[in-house]
């Protein structure tokens, strides 16, 4: 077992450490990192062809720096056998629990997460505890900046394809073709996700689900809750029970 931390990068620079992961590897039943101690086994060359997830701060480093790795983002831990890595931290813990269930069975398992007060299977994945999308630059050639900018600054407005078109004097077509080349996802879900982000912004500050969804411009709360669902992998109002600073007793559901 990798354990992540700070000092990940120094780690990778070991050759007598990163050889000792090598033969210690060769002869385990199964090998697993937590967290950025994924890198230590990348370097080691045992996720080559390999399906793995880190941290979700450090997954894009990950897929850059080894194309031959498969990087699932958004999982709490990945088993490509006899390899499993885990995202962040307390991920390590999920991924603890399920060898322990499969080494000795799901009732023991489930006891375990019962004292240690904790999900036998987390409902969702990283993207719910990762941050915003506004929060960080997004790459866009020139053409591209007028809608990206729109649509970060009022997620609520009206963003379907011909507006956004508009905004960037391109035909529809050549708008869809390059949004997609350049930000690797279409208009649509970009605006889904940045409508996502802005209502995860309204449900920790306390407001109902349907207030969140009139707000951040989705037609209703069902359509919230699929979108939610899709994006990050719980629905609005459990994403509200989990991360709202405001007291359940002080704010209508």
């Amino acid at each position: 077992m990798i354990a992540g931390g700070w000092s990940y990068r120094s780690a990778m620079d070991d050759a007598v450490l990163i050889g000792e992961v090598r033969r210690l590897a060769r002869r385990s039943r199964r090998v697993a990192s937590v967290c950025t101690g994924a890198f230590i086994l990348a370097i080691a060359g045992l996720l080559d062809g390999r399906r793995a997830t880190t941290h979700w701060a450090a997954c894009g480093a990950l897929a850059d720096e080894f194309s031959s790795v498969r990087v699932e983002p958004d999982r709490i831990y990945v088993r490509d056998r006899p390899i499993i890595t885990s995202a962040g931290v307390t991920a390590g813990m999920d991924l603890a629990l399920a060898l322990v269930q499969e080494d000795h069975g799901a009732e023991l398992a489930r006891q375990v997460a019962r004292r240690l007060v904790m999900f036998m299977h987390r409902p969702g994945g990283q993207s719910q505890f990762s941050e915003r999308l506004a929060h960080h630059p997004v790459p866009a050639s020139a053409p591209l900046r007028a809608a990206l900018d729109a649509i970060l600054a009022e997620p609520a407005a009206d963003h379907r394809l011909p507006a956004l078109a508009s905004k960037c004097d391109l035909s529809e077509r050549h708008f869809r073709r390059l949004f997609a080349r350049t930000i690797g996802t279409t208009p649509g879900r970009f605006v889904e996700r940045a409508r996502v982000e802005a209502a995860r912004d309204l449900l920790e500050g306390g407001l109902p689900v349907s207030t969140a969804a009139s707000r951040s411009g989705f037609g209703s709360a069902e359509t919230m809750r699929r979108s939610f669902l899709r994006v990050i992998g719980v629905g609005p109002a459990d994403y509200r029970a989990r991360f709202s600073h405001i007291d359940e007793q002080e704010v209508p559901v």
